[in-house]
């Protein structure tokens, strides 16, 4: 056991030298004049103007980024709910039955390469430019990792235990909840945190292309008027967004599936 904690620990530190060391290369390169600040800001300025938007700094920030970085994560999380919950219902009703998966299959892996960001012309055209139409594009996109890792769990379930529940005379939605479930937990906790990723992205692109408020937006705007360090700020916050949200999403998923410890 101290052997495991003491690679953690390693493994750890490496992470973090990695990241150090990213860091000081870009302070090199920006503060040498490798490459102009017009186009990569010094990390200083990238912080400072992290501060001032998250209205930080203790200045007269304006907080824009803060209400930008509010619009998106609410949209990423309210698409992957969505996802989680459609994709769950869906991926039990095809994974539970060995006929429809049969039927079925095919058609998912046709629709599942499908870019969502390739939908969004056609999500314009029936929704409008409106928030609706991002999240839907979100919680269609994010929903494919969930529902695909449902129906694998479900088939994966141990064939006696079907045999068991039809001794038992049990119902298709009793077997759903106490047999399927449990066993598919852990696939579809995997297909979460993968969809919780996807989430962030399509949000991030949809605010782009659909002229929504969020850190897309900010990015974008930023971008066309050659603010460097905003764009920067804009990108790092997206970056903590999907480390935070990914460690937290970890952290339930072991305290969910502590059962599977031996």
């Amino acid at each position: 056991m101290n052997g495991n904690d003491n690679r953690v620990g390693v493994y750890r530190l490496g992470s973090l030298g990695v990241l150090l060391a990213l860091v000081a290369l870009w302070w090199v390169a920006s503060n040498a004049g490798w490459v102009s600040r017009v186009f990569l800001p010094t990390p200083q300025a990238t912080f400072a103007s992290l501060l001032e938007g998250l209205n930080l700094a203790g200045g007269d920030g304006n907080g824009e980024l803060l209400a930008f970085t509010r619009a998106t994560v609410g949209r990423m999380v309210e698409g992957w709910l969505l996802a989680s919950l459609f994709g769950v219902l869906l991926g039990a009703a095809i994974g539970v039955s060995p006929q429809v998966r049969a039927w079925v299959q095919p058609t998912l892996e046709f629709i599942r390469p499908l870019p969502a960001s390739a939908l969004l012309p056609l999500a314009i055209s029936i929704f409008g430019l409106n928030p609706g139409m991002v999240l839907f594009v979100v919680a269609f996109g994010a929903m494919w990792p969930v529902l695909l890792a449902t129906v694998h769990g479900f088939a994966a379930v141990e064939p006696r235990l079907s045999e068991v529940a039809r001794c038992l005379q049990m119902s298709r939605a009793a077997y759903i909840w106490k047999m399927g479930l449990p066993n598919a937990m852990p696939d579809i906790l995997a297909g979460m945190r993968l969809a919780l990723t996807i989430a962030l992205i399509v949000a991030v692109v949809g605010e782009m292309i659909a002229s929504q408020s969020g850190l897309g937006q900010a990015i974008l705007l930023a971008a066309r008027a050659f603010r460097a360090s905003d764009l920067f700020a804009g990108i790092v916050l997206l970056g903590l967004i999907g480390f935070v949200s990914n460690a937290l999403l970890a952290f339930a998923e072991q305290r969910l599936l502590r059962w599977q410890r031996p």
